[in-house]
């Protein structure tokens, strides 16, 4: 060990405080690129896993949505929530209506997203199958009669991709993330293909899904 000191000193023996400047400066240039870097990756991977998704053949996705579909079924047997929160699939998510619609003759209140504001949590509207629907601002269907009700016990949650430990990824809005931020936090089933699943990294204040629901599954 030598007598030196790793903070470059001036010549009055007190550290540099342009050198402390620069190197702040230089971490925080570095730190910036790290996170450009992560966003790019993550950007990257989403456009990886849309194509993924898009290449499906319909025949197989009925297919899958089914067996999907099914699961879900059998995981509300065993739980017996008395609300669930649904969506409506868009751009090559699985399509659950038809789970949607058993559930319903089943007695389970369903309800859908909608989002109120853009840095918001989700608010919820009691959704019947089969009634008038229109798209909203964001071009997602929605009950032509909103009919806002409490956050559900439960929620299925469209996984653009999702991680071995159940961390998911989605389209980078955040709406689901400060939906789950708030207590008590619903049981949560993240839905997507098998294809979906990817290596990412999660961040520090994610919460894991409590189950991931696709093709091959079972939650029995």
């Amino acid at each position: 060990m030598t007598g030196e000191s790793r903070i470059p000193c001036g010549p009055d023996g007190l550290p540099d405080s342009r050198a402390s400047v620069a190197g702040a400066k230089q971490l925080s240039q570095e730190a910036g690129a790290d996170a450009a870097s992560r966003q790019a990756a993550k950007a990257a991977l989403r456009k990886a896993l849309k194509s993924a998704r898009g290449v499906l053949e319909p025949a197989i996705k009925v297919q899958w949505d089914a067996h999907i579909g099914a699961q879900v079924l059998a995981w509300w047997r065993l739980r017996q929530v008395d609300g669930l929160g649904v969506y409506w699939p868009l751009a090559g998510e699985p399509d659950l209506r038809a789970a949607y619609a058993e559930l319903h003759r089943a007695g389970l209140r369903l309800c859908l997203p909608v989002v109120m504001e853009r840095d918001a949590p989700l608010a919820f509207v009691e959704w019947t199958p089969g009634e008038a629907m229109i798209p909203d601002r964001m071009g997602v269907q929605v009950p032509a009669a909103l009919r806002f009700v409490g956050r559900p016990p439960a929620l299925l949650i469209p996984c653009l991709g999702f991680n071995a430990e159940n961390y998911r990824l989605g389209y980078g809005g955040g709406y689901y993330d400060r939906t789950l931020e708030t207590t008590p936090r619903p049981h949560t089933l993240g839905i997507a293909y098998s294809n979906q699943q990817a290596v990412f990294t999660h961040g520090t204040h994610d919460v894991p899904l409590d189950v991931i629901v696709t093709e091959t599954s079972s939650v029995t």
